[in-house]
């Protein structure tokens, strides 16, 4: 056997094992960061007091909340070679929320800001020698609203000198899939998609100029139920 077919067989055996390297293991630790968009596809109850439409009959008021982008954090415990525990976190991301229903969608009426911490348990069905590891998840989000606030736009309409919104906190299911495509041992680069089921009951309350409670709506539902994309990079460790 000629030295040179030796090298060239000892050179395909290393070209084989070496991506083995790339791969998710049991006890990795792999983590994300990156862009994170969150685009509600959202929809309200109609805004009522007593019963009554809000700003009177025939007027169908209800909200809408738009996009934001934020830094994303992940985290990915592999529990085997196949299964893993994911986290999802982010920066605050902050909406505003505006017209629906028979109001202008772009009537700014108020904003929020929200974390959404979301847990997964992951699916990874490629072979750990493969550096592209497509996963899948299913999971729990929990949504925590805070900083609510009403827009000048919304007390003027309702003539009272000032208003206050209440979210409640939400809990739903979150499904995602994705993909990391390693470019080396520890770097590579990921993708992610996830939908949350995100469901807030909302109240508003409205004062006179002294600070004195006049009235509040009924409570009523805002579903914004997100598609959620991520592009961003990879390290595991």
């Amino acid at each position: 056997m000629s030295r040179g077919f030796k090298l060239s067989v000892l050179a395909a055996a290393v070209m084989a094992v070496a991506p083995a390297a790339q791969a998710f293991e049991a006890g990795d630790f792999v983590l994300r960061a990156g862009a994170v968009h969150v685009a509600p596809d959202d929809s309200s109850d109609s805004i009522t007091v007593g019963g009554a439409p809000l700003l009177g009959a025939g007027v169908d008021s209800k909200v809408s909340v738009d996009t934001n982008t934020q830094l994303g954090l992940r985290a990915t415990y592999m529990v085997t070679n196949h299964l893993g525990l994911g986290v999802l976190g982010a920066t605050p991301f902050k909406h505003n929320i505006n017209g629906g229903g028979d109001l202008p969608g772009d009537l700014k009426l108020g904003e929020t800001k929200h974390l959404p911490p979301t847990l997964t348990l992951q699916y990874f069905p490629m072979a750990s020698s493969s550096a592209f590891q497509p996963y899948a998840g299913v999971g729990v989000n929990y949504t925590v609203f805070f900083e609510e606030k009403t827009s000048s736009n919304l007390d003027n309409a309702l003539g009272v000198a000032s208003s206050e919104l209440e979210l409640d906190d939400s809990v739903g299911v979150a499904v995602e899939v994705g993909m990391d495509y390693m470019l080396s041992e520890n770097f590579g680069l990921n993708a992610a998609i996830w939908w949350a089921d995100i469901n807030t009951d909302a109240r508003v309350d409205v004062f006179d100029a002294n600070g004195t409670k006049l009235a509040e709506t009924d409570e009523f539902e805002v579903e914004i139920d997100p598609m959620v994309y991520m592009v961003g990079f990879t390290y595991k460790f």
